[in-house]
């Protein structure tokens, strides 16, 4: 009888510490993203500022506040990053700092990863709803996704989203459709190569110039 006693302790005890390492098993991109919100908490920041968010395209664009000087921007992008991982690292990323405005780059890297277009438009909804549920005059603008000759392989997948993407802020008040896409293309129709890195798939200097003049319009209303 001792013996089963001591063998169910056991068990108990080896499967509550099972579950402690579940639930303390960081989120992806965790590190990444407490690394970012110090570094702007250390810099000091203004609550209802402009928050870019989202994947790579966004952590890059290393001119954004100077391209916008007169604006408190926040740059939250992180990693390589998808749809889901910005919903869980939300708080964190965008909420925290009670934004009046909020750009989103998502889709991009969800694509490539073979989730559906269906499946990432839901989660850009939960996305959506959160930042509206916690301010509703917040404006949320979607970025649609760029054409990169790295991915242009999956072009059609890419133009789908977008049109959903655009449905669904027609749709939806308060959130507005970013249109990347036409202005990245040469007389061609195909990626303008001159605008990105080497890797084909991130842009220089000439590709955020373009978004620049892309987003002023929507920076400055």
């Amino acid at each position: 009888m001792q013996q089963f006693k001591r063998l169910s302790v056991l068990i108990f005890v080896s499967f509550f510490g099972f579950a402690l390492g579940a639930n303390a098993q960081e989120k992806p991109f965790q590190r990444e993203v407490d690394a970012l919100t110090k570094r702007i908490a250390d810099s000091g920041w203004e609550q209802r500022g402009y928050v870019f968010t989202g994947s790579s395209s966004i952590r890059f664009w290393m001119s954004l506040q100077k391209d916008f000087p007169e604006e408190n921007i926040i740059n939250t992008g992180f990693g390589g990053s998808k749809a889901s991982d910005l919903m869980a690292h939300l708080p964190e990323v965008v909420l925290n700092y009670v934004p009046s405005k909020v750009f989103i780059y998502e889709g991009d890297n969800d694509l490539w990863a073979d989730v559906k277009v269906a499946d990432i438009m839901t989660k850009l909804d939960e996305i959506v709803t959160w930042i509206k549920m916690e301010n509703q005059d917040t404006e949320v603008y979607l970025i649609g996704a760029k054409p990169s000759p790295a991915r242009w392989e999956k072009r059609s997948s890419y133009k789908i989203l977008n049109q959903f993407m655009r449905e669904y802020c027609i749709a939806h008040p308060g959130v507005q459709y970013i249109n990347v896409w036409d202005d990245m293309l040469g007389e061609n129709g195909k990626p303008i190569p001159e605008i990105f890195i080497a890797d084909s798939l991130h842009m220089n200097q000439k590709g955020y110039k373009i978004w620049k003049e892309i987003f002023t319009p929507y920076v400055k209303e």
